[in-house]
């Protein structure tokens, strides 16, 4: 017993408690002594064996539920000293596993022992295991004005580079609610020091704070506002107009005649990988690009054939004579477009059905490009049909005389 003392004495200074619990050392000591007394006093143990056992059985019945656990707890390891664990609802980190009980140190600084035997009974979850990455769930609240995409991209980038959070985990921001006055984000992070959650979600929120506040991202008032079913006001048609001047399709109208255009538009906004237009679809009207990029696809092709940015336009074929799509049209990015309708355009060509003939050349430009790109697909319809057949085909479609104004 003395060689088991001073082998693995526990007030050495250099033991390792985590290699060589105290409840091993205790076992070993028991062990030899009645090893020793079974050698030396053998009668004596024999004939108090069977009323000491019963005796032992009834005085050290939690002693040896708690010895016994101890013993399972350092055979199967679900957790170790230095590690973070939740065991009956408390969370600590462990300090040292003896043979009576685990002791804890919670993250308020309290020392928390549980005997063995409670422990053997309850759930124990390891925040240390399989890996130290623990996952942390702040929510926080945008303004419904920004575009989801547009306020992800903010969130991610202001939290690279934050030393509480793992490196090499990149945040996850998904949208857990539409509420009552603001879209709700779950932002997901991970830290390897599940001690810092509370300082993580101070730094995660202070810098979405300030992200928000150089990007012009509202983060709403928790207030309760009773609509009386009125809709938002539309944007000004002057400056919808003014967005038409760099079109090269209405580039040829003056001011006055852009303006009444654009009185019949509609604003919409388009989700990255929304589809705008499908291929063969029969609609009535076109769209210009005002801000974001738009892919353009077409059946029987591989990949993309064009990419339109703001300023650019498509379906004209559609609103001119009604034909069906021509190609399919996806937004690349996050997409403000305008869509105009056959009865708006209708409005100002009946004014001056001259216009007709000053848009005719763009359109059957970007009509003999699409031709192009349709290098799959068999086609007997020859050169492009000539502007001035054209020009009769949308005539007839807008019920216009199909004589050109002298």
């Amino acid at each position: 017993m003395l060689a088991v003392v001073a082998t693995v004495n526990p007030w050495r200074e250099d033991r390792l408690p985590d290699r060589f619990p105290t409840i091993v050392q205790d076992s070993l000591i028991i062990a030899l002594f009645a090893l020793v007394a079974i050698l030396f006093m053998q009668e004596k143990i024999l004939a108090t064996t069977a009323v000491g056992a019963v005796v032992i059985g009834f005085a050290l019945q939690d002693t040896l539920g708690n010895l016994f656990s101890g013993l399972a707890i350092q055979i199967e390891k679900p957790f170790r000293v230095g590690q973070w664990v939740t065991i009956g609802g408390t969370d600590g980190i462990v300090m040292e596993v003896t043979w009576r009980a685990t002791k804890m140190r919670t993250k308020a600084g309290n020392f928390v022992i549980v005997p063995n035997s409670v422990i053997a009974k309850e759930t124990i979850t390891n925040y240390s295991e399989p890996t130290r990455l623990t996952r942390i769930e702040v929510l926080i609240g945008a303004s419904y004005d920004t575009p989801p995409n547009e306020v992800k991209t903010v969130i991610v980038d202001a939290l690279r580079g934050e030393p509480l959070l793992a490196p090499e985990q990149d945040a996850e921001v998904l949208i857990a609610d539409f509420a009552a006055s603001s879209i709700a984000y779950l932002v997901r992070v991970w830290t390897a020091d599940f001690a810092a959650d509370s300082r993580v979600r101070d730094a995660v929120r202070s810098r979405v704070y300030y992200a928000f506040r150089r990007h012009q991202i509202t983060i709403p008032y928790p207030i309760q506002v009773e609509y009386q079913g009125e809709t938002p006001a539309p944007a000004p048609p002057e400056g919808l107009a003014a967005s038409l001047r760099s079109v090269a399709l209405f580039a040829s109208l003056d001011d006055d005649q852009r303006l009444q255009l654009v009185r019949g538009v509609r604003p919409a906004l388009y989700a990255a990988g929304e589809i705008i237009v499908r291929e063969g679809d029969r609609d009535t009207s076109m769209f210009v690009v005002l801000r974001g990029e738009a892919s353009v696809s077409l059946a029987g092709t591989q990949g993309e054939v064009a990419r339109l940015r703001a300023g650019d336009f498509f379906g004209e074929m559609s609103l001119l004579t009604g034909e069906p799509r021509t190609a399919t049209v996806a937004a690349f990015t996050d997409c403000d477009v305008i869509e105009i309708g056959v009865d708006a355009f209708r409005g100002v060509v009946v004014a001056d059905p001259s216009i007709l003939d000053r848009v005719s050349a763009a359109v059957e430009s970007r009509r003999a490009s699409l031709e192009h790109h349709r290098t799959t697909k068999a086609t007997a319809a020859g050169a492009p049909e000539a502007p001035h057949s054209l020009l009769t085909r949308v005539r007839q479609f807008l019920g216009l005389s199909t004589q050109s104004p002298s």
